[in-house]
């Protein structure tokens, strides 16, 4: 009874402004550098306390691992934020991108969104070791993608969120899913749109969602497009700005270079904060599917693209919101799906 009458103390405590340098309680309540989580809109079956006493140090555990990786290679939060988007929308968050190939298993790592492009294994691994030498098979991998993307998000200087909890692992993996589900960087604003609304999200987590886009980097075979032929007519997409563009070319040539990279965000690339809004307003989205939110003249999507590049807070407070809507896409928990011992191999 104590335990029930403690929690919405807690909870109701988190409401205020708080600020306790680097706090990363166990509990899960969410509270990072930024000051208290924000966004509080839980799916059947999930709750932040849901480890609190199988086990407490979980989100301990994962930042200890976050903060070190990150300071070795600051692109390693973009990443791992990335894997857990790629995640949830194949057949929901259930830590199916994890899976390497096998007999029953056609790995999601191949998938053209994904191939020689997804990164971050490595560090969840490292995680998930830990865990299982102080929790064995209690954490998921699924969570781990949770908590690995909100604390990734944290140590690049954006905000926290209560994260709920208590995703289970899949068994399976989709090939097809994660090359039709995940939209493509050339996406047009109707294509992003459809897809976002079939995963239940609307126009204002697919604007904040975008602007994880704030961190990380991209390949050049993902705009290449745009510099050399956007509409089919050899022509570069006119919406990007001139000094942007020939910028763009000397990193990515007509032929060859594919591999080679480019910020998403230019101004602040290791940073989280609202700069991404504000260079597609000035034309140096590097996307098509950034770029777009501008020029897809989707009112309410243009609108919310000059809001977050006005006011930080707004988008702070509306991606924590839509983190955890994204995280509520079609969770196993229950006796669905498994915990994993190793998050590349079925049990």
């Amino acid at each position: 009874m104590a335990v029930f009458k403690l929690i919405p103390c807690l909870v109701l405590f988190a409401l205020f402004s708080f600020d306790a340098g680097v706090a990363h309680p166990g509990f899960g309540f969410g509270w990072g550098r930024n000051g208290p989580s924000i966004g509080r809109t839980f799916s059947s079956g999930l709750f932040p306390q849901f480890y609190q006493f199988s086990c407490p140090q979980a989100d301990e555990i994962v930042m200890a691992v976050l903060e070190k990786a990150i300071a070795r290679n600051p692109r390693t939060a973009a990443s791992l934020l990335r894997l857990h988007f790629h995640d949830c929308f194949v057949q929901g968050c259930d830590a199916s991108i994890l899976l390497d190939d096998s007999a029953t298993i056609r790995s999601e790592k191949n998938a053209g969104p994904n191939k020689n492009s997804i990164k971050g294994f490595e560090v969840i691994d490292e995680i998930k070791a830990k865990l299982e030498q102080v929790c064995p098979q209690i954490v998921s991998c699924a969570d781990i993608l949770a908590l690995a993307a909100r604390g990734s998000t944290i140590l690049s200087g954006g905000p926290s969120w209560e994260l709920p909890l208590g995703r289970r692992d899949s068994t399976t993996a989709s090939l097809n899913g994660a090359n039709t589900n995940i939209p493509a960087p050339n996406s047009t604003i109707q294509n992003l749109l459809t897809m976002f609304q079939r995963k239940g999200l609307n126009q204002e987590d697919l604007v904040s969602l975008s602007g994880g886009h704030t961190i990380g980097v991209a390949r050049c075979t993902t705009f290449k497009q745009r510099l050399y032929n956007q509409n089919g007519n050899n022509q570069p997409d006119e919406t990007l700005e001139r000094s942007y563009y020939y910028g763009l070319r000397s990193i990515c040539p007509p032929t060859g270079g594919d591999n080679n990279i480019s910020p998403l965000d230019l101004a602040s690339p290791a940073r989280f904060d609202n700069t991404y809004f504000k260079l597609i307003l000035w034309g140096k989205g590097l996307l098509t599917s950034d770029q777009v939110l501008l020029t897809g003249n989707v009112g309410n999507i243009v609108e919310l693209v000059k809001d977050y590049a006005e006011d930080e807070s707004l988008f702070f407070q509306q991606f924590a919101k839509s983190m955890v809507n994204m995280g509520n896409i079609q969770p196993l928990t229950g006796i669905n799906g498994e915990i994993r011992k190793n998050c590349h191999v079925i049990n």
